[in-house]
């Protein structure tokens, strides 16, 4: 009978605290900029501090595979992903052209200040929804720009930044992808690759297509070179459909030309106008850049100037051994490694 009491008593507590968690699980559109966009938040506690992840792309992204990357972490945390302006769901919701083309293109850009403003109107209102009074910022390749100028305009707003995959100038990242892999595949007698680096010359380009042919022979050097992705990491069932491929696809598609720009086309490159060595930007709140050993596109070697160059309360640089431009399981183990450092400031 004792054992009996004690037990049922035990279970008592456990739902009573369970209950007391006050979970959070939102999948919902907001309006932000004046558009409706897709935000989900997911966590075990709304009153655990807040990570937004800011994805890349600027078209990729990444809500379609947060559970299945950061579902555990919702016991530490509040987990928001945002699908920007212009990628996935948000791009669909907004009256998306069967098919892009030049006129859409030209009547619809996007721009790294209208993108910024998104982040930090959506920064605000999660401010005021929830009890955590600042917000560890996760910016990963295209998102760290976003990041960095986010938390320089409203330091106030974070209490960290985490940069992973750090751009610092698109076209000096570019060149030194493109002078690193021509290396790599003439050492590997890579024929196929050199005739088309060969056929591309040095960036940089002003069709957009050409800067994809690099990326797709960088993504595949890098991929022979670092830990893969967990085959776990799968698109949730929910957005496993044709409309939410179709969206992601055609925003993928739409952003990217409007980050390297087409000038034929008389598309703007958002990307001209990145270069954070142009001057010492100061940070008021610790910085963190996680860097791939194996990260072609974003190398160390620019990345590590930058981390050298920048001012901040606090800062560290994080070399990830067998990590690429993607995330991979190493790469977000430190993503956690450092986040959950801050997981008990609440104000």
């Amino acid at each position: 009978m004792k054992n009996t009491v004690l037990g049922q008593l035990f279970i008592l507590i456990g739902f009573l605290s369970t209950a007391q968690t006050n979970p959070v699980h939102t999948e919902t559109y907001l309006t932000i900029g004046g558009i409706e966009q897709w935000v989900t938040i997911h966590g075990d506690n709304a009153e655990k501090p807040i990570i937004l992840f800011l994805h890349g792309g600027p078209g990729s992204v990444m809500s379609p595979y947060s559970k299945s990357m950061y579902s555990g972490w919702e016991k530490d945390f509040i987990i928001v992903n945002w699908d920007q302006r212009g990628a996935g769901r948000t791009f669909g919701r907004n009256n998306p052209p069967e098919e892009l083309t030049v006129d859409y293109l030209n009547k619809n850009p996007l721009t790294i200040n209208q993108m910024i403003n998104d982040g930090i109107q959506l920064c605000e209102y999660l401010i005021n929804s929830f009890s955590s009074k600042k917000i560890i910022l996760m910016g990963s390749s295209w998102g760290s720009v976003l990041g960095v100028n986010m938390v320089t305009q409203r330091p106030e707003l974070f209490h960290t930044y985490i940069g992973h995959s750090q751009i610092v100038n698109f076209g000096k990242n570019l060149l030194e992808s493109y002078l690193t892999v021509y290396e790599m595949a003439k050492k590997a007698k890579d024929q196929e690759a050199i005739a088309i680096l060969d056929e591309l010359g040095t960036p940089p380009y002003i069709e957009a297509k050409n800067v994809g042919k690099l990326l797709r022979i960088v993504k595949r050097y890098e991929k022979n070179n670092s830990k893969p992705t967990p085959e776990l990491w799968n698109i949730s069932s929910e957005y496993s459909n044709e409309l939410d491929a179709k969206n992601r696809y055609m925003g993928d598609d739409y952003s990217f030309i409007n980050f390297v720009g087409h000038s034929k086309l008389g598309i703007k490159s958002m990307a001209d106008s990145i270069n954070f060595m142009s001057t010492r930007i100061e940070f008021k709140i610790p910085v963190h850049i996680i860097q791939g050993e194996a990260d072609i596109l974003t190398s160390k070697k620019y990345s590590a100037a930058f981390f050298d160059s920048i001012k901040a309360p606090s800062k560290k640089y994080h070399l990830v051994h067998g990590a690429a431009h993607s995330e991979n399981q190493d790469i977000v183990a430190k993503q956690y490694e450092i986040a959950i450092k801050y997981s008990i400031i609440t104000d």
